[in-house]
């Protein structure tokens, strides 16, 4: 006699037999559903923002974690590090020069802990690096973000160097994530550390889009005219988007993995 399956395990099924287009009709739907959740619970949103950080911060945390108690960077890019470095110390920049306040210091920490992952994968822990799976050229995304933040960039009174790194920096945050799931990609296989990390991302990335999307909406559109005129405005929404769905595949898997209660993700076939 067979175990009656959970409501969730029914679901889950369910979704697991549907087609592409109606997976992906089902997380905008949800992704919506969410938006107006947060839109209704969350009344200075602001602190979404700050809550993305403290997530990203959280994923940073599992490396260091990993790194430490398991004595492995395997699975872990080192790309993806020091991109996530490099546009973290453009933002920090950018923050002491046009606005200090409390994302700066969380900014700070942020890229204090990136060092440090980085330097333990480059030197303590380097025979553990699986250098031929992180094979993503970096050029690839790093020279495209230059040449767009010389052509779409704020409109602001602030020194012309200041706006285009500003705008540098949130094209770069939003491909930075590019060389971990190349990683992912070709490996297939994802440990539970690595999964949680990337999967923490995706959250901070998803209420860093939330942040943006409310803020338009509560101020009716105002807010895209206060971050200047042009193309600019929607280049920094369109960033928070595609950095969102860049990394929404692999959190349905995660999550997907986590209800069948498996420890390890196995990622199919042209996932990621």
């Amino acid at each position: 006699m067979k175990a009656e399956k959970s409501p969730i395990q029914t679901v889950t099924s369910w979704i697991r037999r549907q087609p592409p287009k109606v997976k992906a009709f089902l997380c905008v739907v949800t992704a919506m559903t969410i938006l107006v959740f947060l839109r209704v619970i969350v009344h200075e949103h602001d602190n979404l923002f700050i809550a993305s950080e403290a997530v990203h911060a959280v994923g940073i945390s599992v490396l260091i974690y990993k790194l430490t108690k398991e004595k492995t960077c395997a699975g872990i890019s080192l790309k993806t590090q020091e991109l996530t470095a490099l546009f973290l110390a453009v933002r920090l920049y950018c923050s002491f020069v046009m606005e200090f306040d409390l994302h700066t210091l969380l900014d700070s920490a942020t890229l204090a802990t990136t060092l440090w992952v980085i330097y333990m994968i480059r030197f303590n822990l380097r025979p553990t690096y699986m250098e031929d799976k992180d094979n993503f050229a970096i050029y690839y995304v790093v020279v495209p973000c230059a040449v767009v933040s010389l052509l779409i960039h704020p409109s602001t009174r602030h020194h012309i160097i200041n706006r285009l790194f500003w705008a540098f920096c949130v094209y770069l945050e939003a491909v930075s994530v590019l060389p971990q799931l190349r990683v992912m990609q070709n490996t297939k296989i994802v440990e539970p550390f690595t999964a949680h990390y990337v999967f923490a991302l995706g959250i901070a990335r998803f209420l860093s889009c939330a942040h943006w999307i409310l803020q338009v909406l509560d101020s009716r559109g105002r807010l895209l005219t206060a971050l200047g005129y042009g193309l600019w405005p929607l280049m920094v929404l369109l960033s928070e988007i595609i950095q969102t769905f860049i990394l929404a595949d692999f959190c349905y898997y995660y999550v997907q993995s986590l209800m069948g209660g498996q420890l390890v993700l196995r990622l199919p076939s042209g996932v990621v």
